[in-house]
C-alpha cells in the first residue's frame, strides 16, 4: 500500500495565552453532531476568560481554566437542524448549517482510504447521481506525532456528499453512511481518519500499548529526538547511498518516447504480464515498452481515456512524444485523461517508461488495457516491445536496522489523527485494516481487541458499536491445501467478535487475486450498515454470514454446525460446499467431500478414517468460497485446530 509522505504536526497542547477565542477543526460549519446525546463543545480562550454558547434558543456559560482551556455540555437534540451556534469569548465565532445526526469514526489503512475518485468507473453513476447534502466527511489529513496526543487538526472540513464534492469520501464509509441514510432519514457524519499501509499498532494510543513491551520500549524510545536522528541515520546507510544508473532512454538524443527516435535492439514482449516471466530475470530497473496503436478516424482529435491498469511500481505514458499520464507507486489504477490534440487517424506511437524497485516489475494481468472516446474503444493488450534503460544494482538491507517512517511506529497515528477527536461524542466504529499486519497473526489478536477497548475507553462513552470489515481474498489462487498468514489473520479477526457489542464484515468474496484494494468497495460497505443495522440501531435483521460454532465426529464425518444461518445454508453457485479441509489428529489436512445437510455442514473424505479437524477457505485467496446463508451473506474462513 502507498507509503505516504507525512507532515509532522507541530501543536501547543493548550492554547494558552490566546486573547482569541479558538476552536478545534471539527467544531465548524456544517458540522454533524450526534443526535440524542450529551454533546461536549471545547475550545482555547483566554485564561480565566467567561465563554458564552448560545444555541437552539439556550446560553450555556463556562470559564476558561488558567491555561485557557474550556468546554460545555448540550443536552441531547434530535435529529434535525439545519441550526446556528453563536460562542463568544474576547471575540465571537458564529457557526452555520449545523446538523444533528449520528456520527461514525472510520478509519483503517488502504481498503478505507480508497476514494469515491478512485473507482470512478465502477461508481461514475453513483458519483453522477450524489445528491446527500445531510452525508457529510470530515476528512482528517495524514499526520503523526511520535511526540505525543495532539490537541487539535492543522485542517479539515465537513464536505456533502453532493456531486463531484463525494469523490475525496472514502468510498466504503460512503456506501455504508447511505445505506444508513436511506433506512433511517438521519443526517450521517463520516470522520475519516485513515493512512494507506499503516499497522495496527500505529493507531493504538500510549496506554493501550501497554500490554505489548516490545511496542511500548520503541514508543518510549521514539520520543527522545537523538535516538530518532541516529536510527534516521542508520536507515539512509542501510538504504545506500549510491548514485542511481543513467536511463539511457532519457539520457538518449532523441529520447525514447520521442516520434523521432528509430528503434533498435528492441525486443517483443506481452501486455500484460511481468517482464519476469518473459526473460527478464530479476532485474529491477527502467524498462521501456513501445507499439504503434491504428486510431480509428472516429477517435481523432477527440478527448479519450487510456486504461493501463495496474503497473508495478511507477510508469510514465507517452502518446506521439507527449507526456499523457504518470502514476508514482503501484496501487491506483492508471486510468489518463488524453487531451484532443494528442490522437490522429492512423498509427500512434505509445510509450511506457517503467520502473521497477522490487518484486517483478510490467503490467498485471486481468485488468483493463485499453484506449476509448466516447462509443469507440482499442485494445491495447497484446505484442508489444522493451527495451531496459536502466538495470539498478542490488540494495543490500540490513535487517537490523528497522524501519523508521513514522506512519509505522506505535501510537504514531493516533497521537496526531485520532487523540484530537476524543472529545467529538459518535455513534461508533468502523475500522478496515489488517493488510500491514497479515505477517504476525497471532500478534493481531490481542491487539485487535485492545483497540476496540482502547478507543473506546478514550471516547468515554460506553461500549460503542465497533464494525470491522475480515481481509477479502488476495493474491495467487492455491489449488493444494496450504497455510497461510492472511487466512489466520482473518481467523484473529474472528475471534475479536468475544469483545461485546462487535460486528464483523466478512469480504472473503469480495476480493482480487491481483489487487489488494479490490474494486467492489459498495457491497463492502453496504454489508458493514447491516452489522450497524442490528449493533447501533438494534434492529431484527440477518447481519452477518454463517459463522463456526461447532462439531460433532461421527465416524468418519465431522458435522459443522453454524451461527448466523438466517433463513438457511446455501451455497451460491448451488454445487457442494467448497474449499472445505479435513485432516486427523496429525493435521494434514486434505480436500474434503460435503453436503449441507439439516441446515448444517457434513464433511468427509476417504482418505480420513479418523477425521479430527476442519477448515474452511484456509488460504491467502480461496479458489470458491461458495458458502453463504439464504440472505446471500458469505460465511466467514475458520478451522478447529487451534
Amino acid at each position: 500500500m502507498k507509503n505516504l509522505i507525512l507532515l509532522p504536526l507541530f501543536l501547543l497542547a493548550v492554547y494558552s495565552g490566546s486573547a482569541q477565542l479558538k476552536l478545534p477543526r471539527l467544531i465548524r460549519d456544517s458540522m454533524i453532531l450526534q443526535r440524542d446525546e450529551n454533546i461536549k463543545l471545547w475550545g482555547w480562550a483566554t485564561g480565566h476568560e467567561k465563554v458564552l454558547v448560545r444555541f437552539n434558543g439556550k446560553v450555556y456559560k463556562t470559564t476558561a481554566d488558567a491555561n485557557g482551556n474550556w468546554d460545555v455540555h448540550l443536552p441531547p437534540t434530535k435529529a434535525g437542524g439545519p441550526y446556528n451556534m453563536e460562542i463568544t469569548a474576547g471575540n465571537k465565532i458564529t457557526l452555520h448549517d449545523i446538523l444533528f445526526g449520528d456520527v461514525w469514526f472510520c478509519s483503517g489503512q488502504s481498503n478505507m482510504v480508497h476514494q469515491m475518485n478512485i473507482h470512478d468507473v465502477t461508481y461514475a453513476t453513483d458519483i453522477a447521481e450524489a445528491n446527500n447534502p445531510e452525508i457529510r466527511q470530515f476528512l482528517i489529513p495524514t499526520l503523526t506525532s511520535l511526540a505525543g496526543p495532539q490537541a487539535d487538526l492543522p485542517t479539515g472540513y465537513w464536505s456533502p456528499a453532493v456531486k463531484d464534492a463525494v469523490r475525496p469520501f472514502s468510498a466504503v464509509a460512503y456506501f455504508f453512511a447511505k445505506k444508513i441514510y436511506e433506512k433511517y432519514k438521519v443526517p450521517i457524519g463520516i470522520i475519516n481518519a485513515s493512512v494507506g499501509g499503516t499497522p495496527i499498532e500505529a493507531w493504538l494510543s500510549e496506554e493501550g500499548t501497554t500490554n505489548f513491551p516490545a511496542q511500548m520500549t520503541l514508543l518510549q524510545k521514539n520520543k527522545d529526538t537523538a535516538y530518532r536522528n541516529e536510527l534516521q541515520r542508520q536507515f539512509a546507510a542501510a538504504m545506500g547511498k549510491s548514485t542511481p544508473p543513467i536511463d539511457a532512454g532519457l539520457a538518449a538524443q532523441p529520447a525514447w518516447y520521442s516520434g523521432t527516435y528509430s528503434p533498435k535492439g528492441w525486443r517483443n514482449i506481452h501486455i500484460p504480464g511481468y517482464w519476469e516471466d518473459q526473460g527478464l530475470k530479476d532485474l529491477n530497473g527502467v524498462v521501456w515498452y513501445r507499439r504503434e496503436i491504428d486510431i480509428p478516424a472516429s477517435m481523432a482529435g477527440k478527448p479519450a481515456t487510456v486504461f493501463l491498469g495496474r503497473i508495478v511500481d511507477a510508469d510514465e505514458l507517452y502518446i506521439n512524444g507527449q507526456q499523457a499520464g504518470s502514476t508514482a507507486y503501484q496501487y491506483p489504477q492508471r486510468r489518463y485523461k488524453i487531451n484532443a490534440d494528442i490522437l490522429k487517424a492512423g498509427k500512434n506511437l505509445f510509450v511506457v517508461r517503467v520502473t521497477n524497485n522490487a518484486g517483478k516489475g510490467g503490467f498485471i494481468p486481468d485488468k483493463p488495457y485499453s484506449i476509448f472516446s466516447g462509443t469507440d474503444t482499442v485494445d491495447l493488450k497484446g505484442d508489444w516491445q522493451y527495451k531496459v534503460g536502466a538495470a539498478f544494482p542490488p540494495v543490500i538491507h540490513n535487517s537490523a536496522t528497522p524501519d523508521i517512517r513514522p506512519q509505522y511506529q506505535p501510537a504514531a497515528l493516533y497521537n496526531a489523527m485520532v487523540a484530537p477527536e476524543i472529545n467529538y461524542t459518535i455513534k461508533g466504529f468502523c475500522w478496515y485494516q489488517g493488510e500491514a499486519n497479515a505477517g504476525q497473526p497471532a500478534l493481531y489478536e490481542k491487539q485487535l481487541p485492545a483497540l476496540i477497548n482502547d478507543w473506546r475507553a478514550k471516547w468515554a462513552q460506553g461500549p460503542l458499536p465497533f464494525l470491522y470489515v475480515q481481509l477479502p481474498g488476495f493474491m495467487d489462487y492455491n489449488y493444494l491445501p496450504v497455510e497461510s498468514n492472511w487466512a489466520a489473520l482473518r481467523a484473529s479477526q474472528l475471534k475479536a467478535l468475544a469483545v461485546p457489542n462487535t460486528a464483523m464484515t466478512v469480504a472473503i468474496d469480495l476480493g482480487e487475486w491481483n489487487d489488494v484494494h479490490p474494486e467492489n468497495k459498495k457491497e463492502v460497505g453496504e454489508r458493514m450498515a447491516l452489522s450497524a443495522m442490528k449493533v447501533a440501531y438494534k434492529e431484527n435483521v440477518t447481519y452477518s454470514g454463517p459463522l463456526y460454532q461447532s462439531l460433532v465426529i461421527t465416524g468418519n464425518k465431522i458435522i459443522v454446525s453454524f451461527t448466523h444461518t438466517g433463513s438457511g445454508l446455501i451455497t451460491k453457485d448451488g454445487d457442494s460446499p467448497a474449499t472445505f479441509e479435513i485432516a486427523g489428529a496429525d493435521k494434514k489436512f486434505v480436500w474434503a467431500q460435503t453436503k449441507i445437510e439439516d441446515n448444517k455442514v457434513v464433511v468427509w473424505s476417504d482418505e480420513i478414517t479418523d477425521p479430527v479437524y476442519v477448515r474452511y477457505a484456509w488460504s491467502d485467496n480461496p479458489v470458491n468460497p461458495n458458502l453463504f446463508n439464504r440472505e446471500q451473506l458469505p460465511a466467514s474462513p475458520f478451522r478447529t485446530d487451534q
